[in-house]
């Protein structure tokens, strides 16, 4: 590539990476700016899990179009992108949580998604290692497991070999606007467009966005191979997640091709603290124990803790920050992996004026947002 580029993609995660495949993809040269790695902030931080959640109508489109669009690309994929279709197991702790289970199941038919209720007799076939007081859960197997970590550098590396990317990394990025970007240097780079998908930074490059960093921790342990099949979520998942309160867990935990096992979930608003939160952190493996008790015995080799792109209504942004702003793709939280390839095909949609792949206008970037400081009061 030489010249002005037709777009400039600033943050080269997995949702900016994407976007940049798509905007490719309908014949833009694309240059992509990363003041680090390549994934290597918010996605290498994340649970490397494709997910179709039911929390609300429009969170559950875009996660069902996504996950259709990974299907179509899951044959390309290398072997290191460790892709799996395991499923997701939504774990019922009582039968309060086993009554919410039919609703649930039926919602996915709906979106033409398999999903089947397990009793416990099925539920301690399907995953022996689970608690046995459990009173069963509710299986989704077209959800899948893959790292991200491996998925973002080939799919860049692939772009730029077929000369409709370049890749700057090490560039710090000052301002931007619909025409171009300000580096910290002082070097001015323009565009025919510009997408800001700079996941949790997003708001401080593009004013008007309400995101907020989220930490979260997660734990990875030794090699315990076929000892978890599918990625086991409790049903209470949901309401930690999407809720902005100053703390929450839930069990979450996650089969890897290794034979690791990656355990989950915290939230914090906690600002950019990357401090390991030790009282919360033996909070959350403790929940986690309570529905795998064997997690009790195995060797942990790595805590981390990373920042997820909060709003305060859960939904992303993408699309226009007005009429003649930058394009946004940013603030999924916990679900940029999943929401990646959509909101790159949404976004490309609206910027070449093709029929949208959802209704956009949940994820416009200039909607009315409820007020974040009071949700997030403790």
């Amino acid at each position: 590539m030489s010249g002005r580029p037709d777009a400039i993609v600033v943050g080269a995660g997995i949702v900016g990476a994407f976007c940049a495949r798509e905007l490719a993809a309908a014949g833009l040269s694309v240059l992509v700016l990363e003041r680090g790695i390549p994934a290597g902030a918010t996605t290498a931080t994340g649970m490397g899990h494709l997910v179709v959640l039911d929390d609300s109508e429009a969170e559950m489109a875009l996660c069902a179009a996504s996950l259709e669009l990974w299907e179509a690309l899951a044959p390309e994929l290398p072997a290191v992108v460790e892709d799996e279709p395991r499923g997701t197991l939504w774990m019922a702790a009582d039968e309060e949580e086993m009554a919410f289970l039919p609703a649930k199941r039926d919602t996915y038919r709906a979106r033409g998604l398999p999903a089947e209720i397990l009793g416990p007799r099925e539920l301690a076939e399907a995953e022996p290692a689970l608690a046995p007081d459990l009173a069963g859960g509710l299986l989704v197997p077209r959800d899948r497991v893959l790292y991200p970590m491996s998925l973002v550098p080939w799919l860049l590396d692939r772009l730029a070999a077929e000369g409709s990317l370049l890749l700057r990394t090490g560039v710090e990025v000052a301002a931007l606007d619909g025409a171009g970007v300000e580096l910290a240097d002082g070097e001015r780079l323009e565009a025919g467009l510009v997408v800001n998908a700079a996941g949790p930074w997003a708001g401080e490059l593009t004013p008007g966005l309400s995101i907020r960093p989220r930490r979260g921790h997660l734990v990875i342990t030794d090699r315990y191979p076929g000892m978890v099949n599918a990625q086991l979520v409790e049903l209470g998942y949901l309401e930690s997640a999407h809720q902005l309160t100053a703390e929450s867990v839930a069990a979450n935990v996650q089969p890897r091709a290794t034979g690791q096992l990656l355990v989950g979930s915290s939230r914090e608003l906690v600002g950019w603290d990357a401090t390991i939160n030790r009282p919360l952190l033996a909070r959350m493996l403790a929940r986690c124990r309570r529905y795998v008790p064997a997690l009790a015995r195995l060797s942990i080799l790595r805590i981390w803790v990373g920042f997820r792109p909060a709003t305060p209504d859960k939904l992303p942004y993408i699309g226009r920050m007005g009429e003649d702003g930058p394009w946004v793709a940013a603030g999924h939280e916990g679900l940029g992996i999943t929401l990646a390839t959509g909101t790159a095909r949404l976004l490309a949609d609206l910027v070449l004026g093709r029929d949208p792949l959802v209704d956009p206008g949940p994820y416009d970037p200039s909607r009315p947002m409820p007020d974040a400081g009071r949700e997030a009061a403790p």
